[in-house]
C-alpha cells in the first residue's frame, strides 16, 4: 500500500476510534512535504462510500492535506452518512494528487481518462476526477461536474483542467 494510501487510512481509523489526528505518521518523509491539493476516495464493498478533496492546496504540506481530506471524506461527505467503526475492515482508499490546474483552452483536446475538469460559473463550481468508471467523454464530464456544481442553464462556464497522480 502506498504511504499516502497508508495515512488516509490509518487517519480514518484513528479518528473513528481516538477522536484525534494522527501525530508525526511519516511527517519527516519527503513524501509527503510538497505543498499539494488532493482527493481522498473511500470504497465499500466497491462502492463509493465518501470523497472530498481540495482544488487548490489548504496546508502547507501534502501530509497535513491527506489527514484533513480523508477525515473529511469519512465524516463530512454530504452524500453519505458518517463511516462508523463496525465499517473500517469494509473500506478501500484511494489518495488522488491535483497536478496545477490550468484554463482549457480547447475542450476537444481533453481526454476523460487523462484530464479533470473543473467548470465554474459565477460562484458555482464543480469537479471531476479524470479516469472515472462510467465517464467517457468530456461531454460526460461536463455534465456530471455541472450537475454537481448546481449549474442548470446553458450560460457561458469557465473551464480548468488538471490531472492527478493516483494512489490505490
Amino acid at each position: 500500500m502506498h504511504p499516502y494510501v497508508q495515512l488516509a487510512k490509518q487517519t480514518v481509523e484513528f479518528w473513528l476510534k481516538e477522536h484525534k489526528k494522527p501525530d508525526k505518521i511519516y511527517k519527516d518523509a519527503s513524501l509527503f512535504k510538497k505543498k499539494r491539493a488532493c482527493f481522498c476516495t473511500i470504497y465499500k464493498n466497491g462502492e463509493l462510500r465518501g470523497c472530498i478533496g481540495t482544488i487548490l492546496p489548504l496546508y502547507d504540506s501534502l501530509y497535513q492535506e491527506i489527514i484533513e481530506n480523508a477525515i473529511s471524506a469519512a465524516t463530512r461527505d454530504p452524500r453519505f452518512e458518517p463511516v462508523t467503526i463496525d465499517e473500517l475492515d469494509l473500506l478501500e482508499y484511494k489518495v488522488d494528487v491535483l497536478s496545477d490546474i490550468s484554463p482549457v483552452v480547447d475542450l476537444k483536446k481533453l481526454n476523460p481518462k487523462i484530464n479533470g475538469i473543473i467548470v465554474r460559473q459565477g460562484t458555482k463550481q464543480g469537479l471531476l476526477l479524470p479516469d472515472l468508471e462510467g465517464v467517457d467523454s468530456v461531454e460526460d464530464q461536463i455534465k456530471i461536474a455541472k450537475m454537481k456544481a448546481g449549474i442548470f442553464n446553458s450560460m457561458l462556464c469557465d473551464y480548468f483542467t488538471f490531472t492527478v497522480e493516483r494512489f490505490s
